[in-house]
């Protein structure tokens, strides 16, 4: 390791998880960029034997959208959102976001079409002012059975942050809900429905899934081939809806719900998302597959925080506990490298020279791991 120059840092006495291994030393890095690995130096910020880690790539967070809609009709401010929200992220150990906003308004739901844009516009504020800890995208998560959903894709897909698109369809019978009994348990506690009411909604939804859902898939894929936006599909249950996304030029599986479909994916080429909730948790909170089965079955290739940010850093340690053969840098490439790589960001999701100098200072406690500090392209933000 080199003397310190007056525009260089050097993070030492840190366990660096490289992309295939651990390895105790130090890091320096300039100008946003790391420019040097190698053994322990005498100067430096000591990080006391911490793990140093990349900064995590987040590609489905619904999170947003629970800071701007908080309660059912009430509506915080966007950029009072965005801020609470990269707050919440950066502590989670997430220095690249993808922010996932509907598209699409379903009946279970009471943000409206108009309401995507102020969310994207707050997101690029934040971003244009350089007020963010994290780096932002937007994730469009398109409700492909909702009426209005190409109609609402066409007025946001050319928006300069929308770097990922992924088509899902909630109806019932659909998908995550294909048990008639699972959707109506999860939908009548949800939105307080009589039996009666539940009976009409379903069949609304059912028969806008039928109207729309194909037509949707097919003109949202061209579009976004077009642009140069990644798709991902959601919640395939079956060979027949990963033969399907194979079709439309899918590239990421985001939740499979059964292992038929996670072995289909892997067969097609897919990159296999699933959530970090679901590890730590020991299952899907749907009763869909468990994704440290298929992490144990060689099925997994990123960790997503869904709904819960944490979760992601979480997961990633608890895999090394549940799965056997599973070490510490092949799970953290979970959040990390593999992320990075199925969104086409090559400059980052691992400590590599010429690597933006993205990190996340961790140490476990009582089996947590608890962020001490994050840097986004050297700079300290937390």
């Amino acid at each position: 390791m080199t003397a310190i120059g007056l525009n260089q840092t050097v993070l030492t006495n840190a366990r660096i998880v490289l992309s295939d291994r651990v390895v105790e030393g130090a890091v320096e890095m300039a100008g946003g960029v790391i420019t040097e690995i190698g053994p322990a130096s005498a100067r430096g910020v000591d990080l006391e034997g911490d793990y140093l880690i990349p900064g995590l790539v987040e590609l489905h967070t619904d999170h947003l959208e629970t800071h701007y809609a908080p309660r059912p009709k009430v509506r915080w401010h966007p950029v009072a959102a965005v801020q609470a929200h990269d707050a919440q992220i950066a502590a989670s150990g997430i220095t690249t976001v993808f922010d996932a906003i509907r598209v699409g308004t379903d009946e279970h739901a009471d943000m409206g079409a108009a309401e995507l844009r102020i969310l994207a516009d707050a997101v690029t504020a934040g971003v244009e002012a350089r007020r963010l800890r994290a780096d932002h995208f937007i994730h469009l998560r398109c409700e492909v059975s909702a009426p209005d959903c190409l109609e609402a894709f066409e007025g946001i897909m050319d928006h300069p942050l929308v770097r990922l698109a992924s088509l899902m369809d909630h109806a019932p019978g659909q998908r995550q809900f294909a048990s008639s009994d699972a959707y109506r348990a999860y939908y009548q506690g949800k939105l307080k429905l009589s039996d009666a009411a539940l009976a009409e909604f379903i069949a609304r939804r059912s028969h806008e899934s039928v109207t729309y859902a194909d037509r949707h898939r097919q003109a949202l894929a061209a579009l976004s081939h077009a642009r140069g936006i990644a798709l991902a599909s959601h919640d395939d249950a079956t060979t027949d809806h990963v033969d399907k996304a194979r079709d439309l030029g899918i590239s990421i599986a985001e939740f499979p719900t059964t292992l038929e479909a996670a072995k289909a994916s892997r067969d097609a080429g897919f990159a296999i998302l699933m959530g970090g909730p679901n590890v730590v948790r020991g299952g899907s909170h749907s009763g869909n597959v468990s994704a440290r089965d298929l992490a144990a079955a060689g099925l997994l290739d990123i960790l997503s925080s869904d709904y819960i940010p944490f979760s992601m850093l979480q997961a990633a340690f608890c895999l090394v506990d549940a799965v056997d053969g599973l070490d510490v840098a092949q799970a953290i490439s979970l959040v990390t490298r593999r992320p990075a790589e199925a969104a086409g960001l090559h400059d980052r999701g691992e400590i590599a020279l010429a690597k933006r100098a993205d990190f996340v200072q961790v140490r476990i406690e009582d089996g947590i791991p608890i962020v001490r500090t994050v840097w986004r392209q050297g700079r300290r933000v937390l």
